[in-house]
């Protein structure tokens, strides 16, 4: 196994972290993030696509309780303030004088902070299942190569290890992010 076969593994791995970390991105904790609301999709103008919040407006944090969303085209104010209510992510926006929307982050409750800490692990458990596939993929396509006498029996063993070594890194990449997040839901 050359290092730019292992280079290629690991970029799929670290994709299947990246999309980890964008998943644990929209858990909501006490705290004001653009991710909570970019994603959210919004019918902007009658028969057209809906599309995201992120591609109708400027998102920002005035502080650690409020986002900030400045529309790029000030008519479409209601239909984003109709969206980000309808999408249900317990978020209540308030239009302002300006163009601008104010979203305030209300404080989680010791209940819902458990809950997120539960739906955090369940998709920090799914980014390892995406990691473990990846290998797996991997273990068969090895074992496959050496029963066709493509590969030596040693060089199969170095393989699996260096593929071990590269999972085991990036599992623990996965679990450093779930440290975070829970930290960041832990606090008030």
């Amino acid at each position: 196994m050359d290092d730019q076969y292992i280079t290629q593994i690991k970029d799929r791995m670290a994709k299947a972290v990246s999309v980890t970390r964008d998943d644990l991105s929209t858990i909501r904790t006490g705290r004001a993030t653009p991710a909570l609301v970019e994603n959210i999709e919004i019918l902007a103008y009658p028969g057209s696509p809906k599309l995201k919040l992120r591609e109708l407006a400027t998102i920002t944090t005035s502080d650690a309780r409020t986002i900030l969303v400045a529309p790029f085209d000030p008519s479409i104010k209601d239909s984003i303030v109709k969206g980000i209510l309808e999408a249900n992510a317990g978020l209540t926006p308030v239009a302002g004088e300006g163009n601008d929307i104010r979203i305030a982050i209300p404080s989680l409750t010791e209940e819902r902070r458990q809950e997120y800490i539960k739906l955090a692990h369940a998709k920090l458990e799914a980014g390892r299942i995406m990691i473990r596939q990846i290998r797996h993929e991997e273990m068969i396509r090895l074992k496959k190569a050496y029963e066709n006498k493509e590969v030596a029996e040693d060089d199969r063993f170095r393989s699996e290890k260096r593929l071990q070594e590269v999972t085991d890194e990036m599992i623990s990449q996965i679990d450093e992010i779930g440290k975070k997040k829970e930290e960041e839901l832990i606090q008030i």
